[in-house]
């Protein structure tokens, strides 16, 4: 059962323990009574349905590039950016998400919106670890590679991601992209080191969105770099 009310502590729909830890999917009501779903990764807040600006200017950067044949995505989250990207008529889309649990959940329809990402027959979910299968992904193959699997190189949620930001690793997601292509990364604040990195690949630039969580304002980035041929 949902929360009757704001003043009610979050319900719990899905809680799943993994070799990286806890995942949790809960939903509470807003203030305006809304259902807000939330996901809690390894006992950090990762996001909620309430704020996805950042996630859904994530998708729209590649709209505006008119990159929408076929596009892969790191990192399911609650399914925002995927579900932008199908509503944009992109072609085909790959999406690579580590829990396994997660992947199920979206299958079997726990939220609305994890439930239309995962039905739509243009949509593969992978369930992999990104690294590794932006290894085996064929070069050249895609319009986009849109990366959100972590809050960024200098807060991560899992150590082991760090590996992600890494020269070697972008550039390998570089690669997988058109001459006309793009690489975009998503990070929760301004990230000189990785626009550096990214930087040394190919042409980049940074997009800041700015949003509001309670009191506080928040500056989520968005580094966006052209494959250097096609720049």
């Amino acid at each position: 059962m949902l929360p009757l009310s704001p003043a009610d502590p979050p319900v719990v729909l899905r809680r799943a323990e993994s070799p990286r830890g806890e995942l949790v999917l809960r939903a509470r009501t807003s203030s305006d009574g809304a259902v807000v779903h939330e996901l809690i990764v390894n006992g950090a807040f990762a996001m909620d349905s309430q704020e996805v600006a950042s996630e859904l200017r994530l998708a729209q950067l590649v709209v505006e590039q008119g990159r929408l044949g076929r596009v892969a995505v790191g990192g399911l989250g609650l399914g925002f950016t995927a579900a932008a990207l199908l509503d944009a008529d992109v072609r085909h889309l790959d999406v690579v998400e580590l829990e396994a649990d997660l992947v199920f959940w979206a299958r079997e329809g726990v939220t609305e919106q994890l439930r239309r990402v995962a039905a739509d027959p243009r949509c593969t979910l992978h369930t992999a670890d990104v690294v590794p299968w932006l290894d085996t992904a064929p070069e050249g193959a895609f319009d986009a590679v849109l990366l959100d699997v972590d809050n960024g190189p200098d807060f991560l949620i899992h150590d082991s991601n760090q590996r992600l930001y890494r020269s070697g690793v972008l550039a390998r997601a570089l690669s997988l992209v058109r001459p006309e292509g793009v690489l975009a990364v998503w990070c929760q604040h301004r990230t000189p080191s990785l626009e550096r990195t990214l930087t040394d690949l190919g042409p980049t630039t940074e997009e800041l969105v700015r949003v509001q969580r309670g009191r506080h304002q928040i500056d989520y980035a968005i580094y966006l770099t052209r494959h250097p041929r096609g720049a």
